[in-house]
C-alpha cells in the first residue's frame, strides 16, 4: 500500500501547464512545508514536499490556492529520480495528490475556504447559529436549496 497524507502550508504559488496533444490535460506543482513534530536545536523545523495534482484538481489549485495557503492532500509518494545535464543522477520524491482540502477557515486564511478533491469543488457552507440540545438552527429562505423537506 502506498498512502500518504500531509499538512502545512504551500512555499510558491502553484504553477500549472497543460500537456499536449487532443486532450490537454492540466498539471499543477506546488510545494508544501511540513512542520516537524518533534524540534531538535540545530535540525530543520520543517520538511518540505513537492506535489503534483493533475485535471480538474489542478485548475482548482492554480485558481485558490496561493503561497502560504494551509492545507492537507493525501496522495501516493513517487520516486522522482533523473540524470541532470551534466549526466549525474538526481534522486527525489515527489507526492502525485488524489485529494486536497483546505486545512483552515477563509478567515483564518485571509483567503479561500472549502474543500476540494481531485475533480470536485465544494463551496462553504452558510454559517447556522446553535440552538439548544446541539441542534443547529436553519436560517429562514433556504428551504429550497435542502436536499429533503
Amino acid at each position: 500500500m502506498n498512502k500518504v497524507i500531509l499538512m502545512g502550508r504551500l512555499t510558491r504559488d502553484p504553477e500549472v501547464r497543460y500537456s499536449q496533444g487532443a486532450n490537454a490535460t492540466a498539471v499543477c506543482r506546488y510545494s508544501i512545508a511540513v512542520d516537524r513534530r518533534f524540534k531538535r536545536e540545530g535540525e530543520p523545523d520543517a520538511d518540505f514536499f513537492n506535489c503534483t495534482v493533475f485535471g480538474k484538481g489542478a485548475e482548482f489549485a492554480e485558481k485558490y490556492l496561493k503561497q502560504g495557503t494551509k492545507i492537507v492532500v493525501s496522495g501516493r509518494i513517487e520516486n522522482d529520480n533523473y540524470t541532470n545535464k551534466d549526466g549525474q543522477k538526481v534522486y527525489g520524491t515527489r507526492i502525485l495528490v488524489e485529494e486536497q482540502e483546505f486545512a483552515e477557515s477563509k478567515n483564518a486564511a485571509g483567503g479561500n475556504g472549502g474543500s476540494f478533491g481531485g475533480n470536485t469543488a465544494s463551496a462553504p457552507a452558510p454559517a447556522a447559529s446553535t440552538a439548544g440540545e446541539g441542534f443547529m438552527n436553519i436560517p429562514d429562505g433556504v428551504d429550497e436549496e435542502l436536499p429533503f423537506n
